[in-house]
């Protein structure tokens, strides 16, 4: 059996970036559109990468190597997490609308 891959550092270069986007996006600008927007283009990120693995046509291998089942339950709470911010993004950005005039 093959041991799950390790991340190299040129791996880092994005991954690094793109989480300190999103916490940004969660604490330095909380509650304004693009504070909202960064989070919902994580969360669509996020929301991805179960599909993004799990389509590989060694993912039998993967999920029965040393470590499998936890980057497979890792991955499906990544998804299940990423949905929710989808969700909660989308409802911050619906309350921001702008309620239309009546004359």
């Amino acid at each position: 059996m093959h041991a799950i891959s390790k991340i190299g550092p040129t791996a880092s270069l994005v991954v690094f970036p793109t989480l300190c986007l999103v916490l940004y996006g969660a604490l330095v600008v909380p509650e304004r559109r693009s504070g909202y927007i960064i989070q919902l283009i994580g969360g669509i990120l996020a929301l991805g990468m179960p599909g993004l693995h799990f389509t590989g046509k060694h993912i039998n291998e993967v999920a029965q190597a040393s470590g499998g089942f936890f980057f497979t339950f890792t991955l499906l709470l990544l998804g299940t997490t990423g949905l929710f911010s989808v969700i909660l993004a989308v409802r911050g950005l619906w309350s921001l609308r702008v309620p239309a005039r009546s004359t």
